[in-house]
């Protein structure tokens, strides 16, 4: 009796079904179409993909295709379509949007890297959600943690459901460690050691030491290190070389991996001969020597590389800045010789038509555009174009520099020149407290730019007090005060300086003065200065003065004008700003005084420093100071007018200004003890070791560095004449951080040769010294 009723209802169930679909099956011409059930999808989007319009007549081929149609769009998850009337009826039920992705439990990975991987499969905020999203998102983070080397990681996906058809997803993630590295082998080297190989690699296999190496696994460091082993043996004559497989195997417990690589290392073929053919603009004889892969030596893929390039810049500087040359090694593997046909395409010579800055938002274009030596509407050159961007670089004002060229359209012989800048703070307006070693307290404030207003202008307004000096100074310098490169500066300047806080000898001196400098450009890097300069200095003694200095003051008297004159030539490659990383800088100069002056003397001095870069991370830096002085007339030189070395900035280890000759104790006192007298000449000598720290992301404001130090001051007025013997040597390790605030500058350094009477400091900052 059931099973009968079942049937009858079954039937009765079939019966409307075919009826519904005989209301739509039967074909009709479509007097209007109407949509129910949407939410965020336009009605638009609808009509779009319909294939109906209407007039048309609605069959029910017609009909499927319309089904089919509004289901590829992936809006919807439920499509019915019916007849009312000769009304078309679409009804429609919407997937939910993703209204929000929460990441819990991510720390190696930040949010925003994990969105944008999802965001690379098609997967963010705003796009239709599908229950194959969940397992699609699991899987594009899994991939992105186990790149890392993070094989245990967990992901867990849930959507909740939200008002207005969204949902929110959310996804824990269970990060997991990092799978450490226990051996890696290389498997088929035969003429390299597997030590020697590995000391190629970024990865390192798990030691006792392992928190100080990078034994963690990752693919991405893999892929580098394999390719890095490729070009190594590419570059000593293995032409043949072949990575023939690479296996990652994991332990159980997913936390360590065995690395083997398999290599072929194939036979070592050296250079038979070497040719230049193509379309030689050139004579052969100006390429000849920017070839650098030899006849008999070892093939190197680097050197062939080098010497294409280097082609490529010589042919660049003649105005084929489009220049197209190809190393193409021909290999014989019975002699194992290479022949190396450099094939050359000049394209067609180039002309710049424009030169446009982008990122100088502070500074104008004129100040970029006066460092430029390639010129619009001249022969492109690929030099000219470079030089611009290295003086660029040497203004100080950016912290990075880029240049391209770019065709111009239509034009096959013409080039745009766009130089993008990134600008750095060049000044600072602002007052501070800081702390020097040897200066005390330091109360400051200032307006200091040297990019005055985007002009290029170096203008500053100092107002510094400490225990040692009073110092109050206003400059201003126009490096291009005329348009062929004279520069123009002058100051005004007041000091107060109290010697005997600055473990000097016990005096005072008021200074004041003024100064008027010009320099011209004799070549690229180098100029030549003149500089005028009129200043007063009033003595004063201390409680217990030394007896040279009474003995000085009682026949000279205690207030001295002084006018000179001043002719420098400085040569400066310098490139990094404050923090510089490469070049050098030399300094010639002599001061000398002018008829009037009450105290006649001659001072000639030199200062130079040079980077060379040891890798990309090490640099050494050699620096020095000389300078002497000598009284005119058979008069001596002033004693105020002396040089100090100690502490930052010469000798570091000891007390600021303490090294060298001492003074005689006074007369008020003989028991004082003798106080640093400071001497006719100055000797000092650096060497550093720069490194840059891992953890440190901008270099342009933070360095670290081993030093060296040594150095004396002699006085040849009383007798100390200059002897190697006597300099004075420290080492240690000191660091430069360039905050907001001021330069912070601290040392940690050890005198090598101390004696009994010599003041040394081991710990020594300073900040705010900088004003």
């Amino acid at each position: 009796m059931v099973n009968k009723r079942f049937r009858v209802v079954f039937h009765l169930l079939v019966l409307l079904c075919v009826t519904s679909y005989s209301q739509v099956a039967t074909a009709f011409v479509v007097a209007d179409i109407r949509v129910e059930g949407l939410q965020r999808v336009s009605a638009g989007t609808v009509f779009s993909a319909l294939p109906i319009e209407v007039g048309d007549e609605a069959s029910s081929a017609l009909l499927a295709e319309a089904n089919r149609s509004l289901f590829k769009t992936g809006y919807f998850h439920q499509i019915l379509i019916g007849r009312e009337s000769d009304v078309l009826v679409v009804r429609v039920k919407e997937r939910p949007s993703i209204a929000k992705l929460s990441f819990e439990g991510n720390e190696a990975i930040q949010t925003e890297q994990l969105e944008e991987g999802l965001r690379r499969s098609g997967l963010a905020e705003g796009l239709i959600f599908k229950r194959a999203v969940l397992e699609k998102i699991q899987q594009e983070l899994s991939r992105q943690y186990i790149s890392q080397g993070r094989y245990s990681v967990k992901v867990d996906a849930t959507a909740e459901l939200l008002p207005r058809n969204r949902v929110e997803i959310t996804i824990n993630v269970i990060e997991g460690e990092v799978a450490k590295i226990k051996k890696i082998n290389i498997i088929g080297s035969a003429i390299y050691p597997e030590e020697r190989l590995l000391r190629l690699f970024e990865l390192e296999e798990s030691g006792f030491f392992g928190f100080m190496s990078d034994d963690k696994y990752s693919r991405e460091k893999l892929s580098g290190d394999l390719e890095r082993l490729k070009t190594f043996y590419l570059d000593n004559g293995y032409i043949k070389f072949a990575l023939q497989s690479v296996q990652v195997a994991l332990t159980p417990d997913r936390k360590s991996v065995f690395i083997t690589i398999n290599i072929d290392e194939g036979a070592q073929y050296t250079v038979s001969n070497y040719r230049i053919s193509g379309d030689l603009v050139v004579p052969e004889s100006e390429l000849t020597p920017y070839v650098y892969t030899k006849t008999d030596q070892v093939f190197s893929r680097k050197m062939m590389n080098a010497s294409t390039e280097a082609m490529t810049i010589r042919l660049g500087n003649d105005g084929y800045a489009f220049a197209n040359i190809n190393g193409i090694p021909e290999i014989d593997e019975e002699t194992h010789r290479v022949a190396i046909a450099y094939l050359i395409d000049p394209g067609k010579r180039t002309y710049v038509n424009r030169i446009s800055f982008y990122g100088n938002v502070g500074t104008q274009d004129e100040v970029l555009r006066r460092e430029m030596v390639q010129m619009e509407g001249a022969l492109a050159s690929t030099f000219r174009i470079e030089h611009s961007k290295t003086r660029l670089e040497r203004l100080g004002f950016f912290k990075n520099v880029t240049v391209e060229t770019v065709p111009v359209p239509g034009a096959s012989d013409q080039i745009d020149v766009n130089y993008s800048v990134e600008e750095q703070p060049s000044g600072s307006v602002g007052a501070s407290i800081g702390f020097g070693g040897g200066t005390g307290l330091i109360f400051g404030a200032n307006i200091s730019q040297k990019n005055f207003i985007g002009s290029g202008n170096d203008v500053s307004f100092n107002i510094s007090s400490s225990d040692f000096q009073d110092d109050y100074n206003f400059s201003f310098f126009d490096p291009y005060y005329t348009a062929d490169g004279l520069s123009r500066g002058f100051s005004v300047f007041y000091k107060k300086t109290n010697f005997d806080e600055a473990n000097v000898s016990s005096f005072l001196t008021d200074t004041i003065g003024a100064s008027l400098r010009y320099s011209y450009p004799i070549s690229d890097t180098s100029r030549l200065g003149f500089e005028v300069r009129v200043e007063n200095d009033n003595l004063k003694l201390g409680v217990y003065p030394a007896q040279e200095i009474f003995n000085f003051v009682a026949a000279e008297g205690n207030e001295f004008n002084t006018y000179s004159t001043s002719f420098s030539w400085t040569k400066s490659t310098l490139v990094g700003g404050l923090l510089a990383t490469r070049g050098s800088k030399n300094r010639l100069s002599m001061q000398i005084t002018l008829p009037g002056t009450d105290m006649g003397y001659i001072v000639i001095s030199y200062t130079g420093e040079k980077y060379f870069r040891l890798t990309d991370t090490y640099f050494v830096r050699l620096k020095t100071r000389l300078a002497q002085g000598e009284g005119l007339d058979d008069g001596p030189f002033p004693f105020y007018e002396h040089f100090f070395a100690g502490g930052f900035g010469s000798v570091r280890g000891y007390r600021d200004n303490t090294i060298g000759p001492k003074s005689t104790p006074g007369i008020l006192d003989p028991d004082q003890s003798a106080q640093a007298f400071g001497g006719n000449i100055l000797t000092e000598f650096t060497a550093e070791l720069i490194f840059r720290l891992p953890f440190v992301e901008d270099h342009s404001t933070f360095r670290s560095m081993f030093f060296v130090d040594a150095g004396n001051v002699f006085d040849s007025d009383r007798g100390y004449d200059l002897k190697a013997s006597e300099l004075k040597y420290s080492a240690g390790i000191s660091a430069i951080w360039v905050t907001a605030l001021a330069p912070l500058t601290f040392s940690f350094g050890k005198a090598l040769n101390d004696d009994i009477d010599d003041r040394t400091q081991t710990f020594q900052f300073t900040l705010g010294a900088g004003f």
